[in-house]
């Protein structure tokens, strides 16, 4: 279950997040999940705000990177002019004993002390629903005629960062509260209770016939 934020936090995350603060950060910080930082952000920035943010972060961050790695080339190349500076005034005037053996020199390259953050790069795979511990009761959004909503795992901005053939998969999506579900949900669909939840592993055959590969939640995303 997602940790519940108090209303000072939510606050503080979306304070924190504008003043360029990463989802990691802020999910360390307030100790829950990088899902329920980006969930409360969206709810509280709205979509094209937050994504307008997100952009402009890792902007941000890949000219710190490009820096880096810039004034790490530069020290490299000096190190070498120095190296070579050496070298050409130790042969000069010595016998073929007295070089320097090039393999007994090395060059010490400065390690880079930088936080490699960013959430478009996170490595986060599929839970198999057989390993998965659900709440006894969750929330399906229908259609009016009570046929499942099917959606693309494309559609949820949380997960684009993964691979383009996972980004095809058929989903169904669970709430595990019913304010939630009832909030999302619009004039043509109906939000239905589901009061036993081995029935997602009851009619997983069913679903993988229909093309449904996955089920996704606020929290995680299972593989059926």
């Amino acid at each position: 279950m997602a940790k519940r934020l108090t209303e000072k936090q939510k606050e503080e995350i979306k304070i924190n997040f504008l003043d360029n603060q990463s989802v990691e950060f802020l999910s360390e910080k307030f100790n829950c999940t990088k899902m329920t930082i980006i969930r409360n952000l969206k709810k509280s920035l709205g979509e094209i705000k937050y994504k307008e943010i997100l952009n402009r972060l890792n902007a941000t961050f890949d000219i710190k990177n490009e820096k880096l790695l810039e004034n790490d080339n530069q020290q490299i190349n000096e190190k070498n002019k120095i190296n070579k500076t050496d070298d050409t005034s130790i042969s000069i005037g010595t016998s073929n004993e007295d070089k320097i053996n090039p393999f007994e020199s090395f060059i010490e390259i400065t390690p880079l002390d930088h936080d490699f953050e960013a959430v478009s790069q996170k490595d986060i795979s599929s839970i198999p629903l057989s390993e998965i511990k659900l709440p006894n009761m969750v929330f399906l959004i229908v259609k009016k005629e009570i046929e499942l909503e099917t959606k693309y795992l494309k559609d949820y901005p949380e997960w684009q960062f993964l691979p383009q053939n996972d980004l095809q998969r058929k989903t169904i999506e669970i709430h595990f509260d019913l304010k939630t579900a009832k909030r999302i949900c619009n004039k043509d669909q109906k939000v239905l209770k589901v009061p036993n939840t081995d029935v997602f592993r009851i009619v997983a055959p069913i679903l993988m016939s229909r093309g449904i590969s996955r089920i996704v939640t606020a929290e995680n995303l299972i593989s059926i």
